[in-house]
């Protein structure tokens, strides 16, 4: 099986994971937007990221359970067909959306059902995608793939705070601060339905080869390893994918109970009031990780170190220039991004490109930094809070490929329940939204460091394989 094979099918998922990461980051101007519309408190206004994540949740856990007891569904449709019942999933969530903007009376409550119709949609997406990624080419160069695809997400999350804010506050808003907000999101999610259904169309007419007939022929061969599986009944009696999980939960709930929250604690913290502006400086922590996914799939490539070290420095000074580009700011109001990213170069070279050490090194780092965020203020808390962007870039791509070694048959299986753990995400930034209304937004961002401190266990001790 030569990964050569698969450049094609592989350049179309990656265009998957772009737009997918694109619209997930939306939510983080719906927040702000919802916030002001409806005159929620910061507790409410995370509902959004709960609707959306806890669809992972709830989707998995069935597809776990009809896994467990009538057989996997995605080895009897194929992955193909799963992405394609995702993407029109979304796009029903999308018109929803639509629907409900141009209603003369909007209702918040629907807008949530929508957001968990869209994260169901996107579940089948994560499900079948990202083990589809890891499975089209050799074992060993897996986390470099899912990493790559990754970064490509990444640039969809770089992009959407950039246009989104200016898309819903400024563009498509008018005077009537009640209609303005509900249809300044009408077109917006028309046009992404449009681009769902594109999509669907394309992965249909692509050819996706059937990784089921892969499996077939080295059914007691592990996809993600060359070693041979354990004869297991299920992927919850392996302990590195039962930490895995956790791991899952963990790091989606810090990425996006910061990511929700910044443009709050810019506005109420930093004195950054402009939605556009905000949304400016939100860019580069999506950048960052855009930036690290890329450089980290380079980094964990089989290139020579003379090259691939080469090959890093260059992507990070084009991803650099990508975000500068488009944020429009001097260069002396970014260099204190530029010092992060020197630091996040150093760090990949001293992990050695070592998956499980990557992971526990960067964590480490991010707790550094949001310890530094919490006891300076201004913009050099900002930018400690900005640079935690970079060192997230791998955490999911690691975790997952770590997660799911040796699972052989039960590879699908476990997938789902990393899927689930996406859980995260919906439960994380009510809790933030909770302590910022009790305690602040500054201090309230002492919960990531929490789920920062067991990404940095499973890094370096809880992701080895127990035989």
């Amino acid at each position: 099986m030569e990964e050569k094979t698969y450049k094609y099918p592989l350049t179309v998922l990656t265009g998957l994971f772009f737009m997918w990461g694109f619209i997930t980051c939306l939510n983080d101007m719906l927040i702000p937007y919802f916030k002001s519309v409806f005159e929620l408190s910061n507790f409410q206004a995370n509902l959004v990221q709960f609707a959306f994540f806890t669809a992972y949740f709830v989707i998995s856990l069935i597809y776990f359970l009809v896994s467990k007891n009538l057989g996997d569904p995605i080895d009897k449709v194929g992955y193909k067909n799963a992405i394609i019942a995702g993407l029109l999933t979304s796009t029903v969530a999308c018109l929803i959306f639509f629907e409900e903007a141009g209603s003369m009376t909007p209702s918040f409550p629907i807008f949530l059902c929508a957001l968990f119709l869209l994260g169901t949609g996107f579940t089948f997406l994560q499900i079948s995608a990202n083990p589809l990624v890891s499975m089209l080419g050799t074992p060993a160069t897996s986390s470099s793939r899912l990493n790559l695809s990754q970064g490509f997400n990444s640039l969809g999350t770089t992009i959407a705070p950039i246009i989104g804010s200016y898309v819903i506050f400024n563009f498509f808003n008018d005077t009537d601060p009640y209609r303005g907000g509900a249809q300044a999101v009408q077109i917006p999610y028309l046009a992404l339905a449009c681009i769902l259904v594109l999509l669907a169309v394309t992965i249909f007419l692509s050819d996706i080869p059937d990784v089921r007939k892969i499996k077939k022929e080295v059914p007691i061969v592990n996809v993600i390893s060359e070693e041979v599986e354990v004869d297991k009944k299920s992927a919850l009696e392996y302990p590195h994918l039962l930490f895995g999980m956790f791991a899952i939960f963990f790091y989606v709930g810090g990425e996006v109970t910061i990511g929700s929250n910044l443009v709050t604690y810019m506005k109420e913290c930093v004195g950054i009031l402009e939605e556009f502006t905000a949304g400016k400086f939100l860019a580069f922590y999506w950048g960052g990780a855009m930036i690290g996914r890329f450089v980290g799939s380079l980094s964990m490539s089989d290139l020579d170190n003379m090259k691939k070290y080469g090959y890093m420095a260059s992507v990070a000074i084009i991803g650099f220039g990508l975000i500068f580009s488009l944020t429009g700011f001097t260069i002396e109001e970014v260099l204190p991004f530029v010092g992060y990213l020197i630091a996040n170069y150093v760090a990949f070279i001293m992990a050695k490109s070592i998956p499980s050490r990557t992971l526990g090194l960067f964590a480490a780092i991010n707790i550094a930094l949001l310890v530094a965020m919490i006891l300076f203020d201004g913009m050099l808390s900002l930018w400690c809070i900005l640079a935690v962007g970079l060192f997230n870039s791998i955490m999911f791509s690691n975790v997952f490929t770590l997660a799911i070694r040796e699972l052989g048959s039960h590879t699908a299986q476990g997938s789902s329940l990393l899927v689930m753990m996406i859980l995260g995400g919906a439960v994380v930034p009510p809790l933030q939204g909770l302590l910022a209304d009790n305690i602040g937004v500054h201090m309230a961002f002492v919960l990531p460091i929490v789920c920062y401190v067991y990404l940095m266990w499973y890094g370096f001790k809880g992701c080895r394989i127990r035989k």
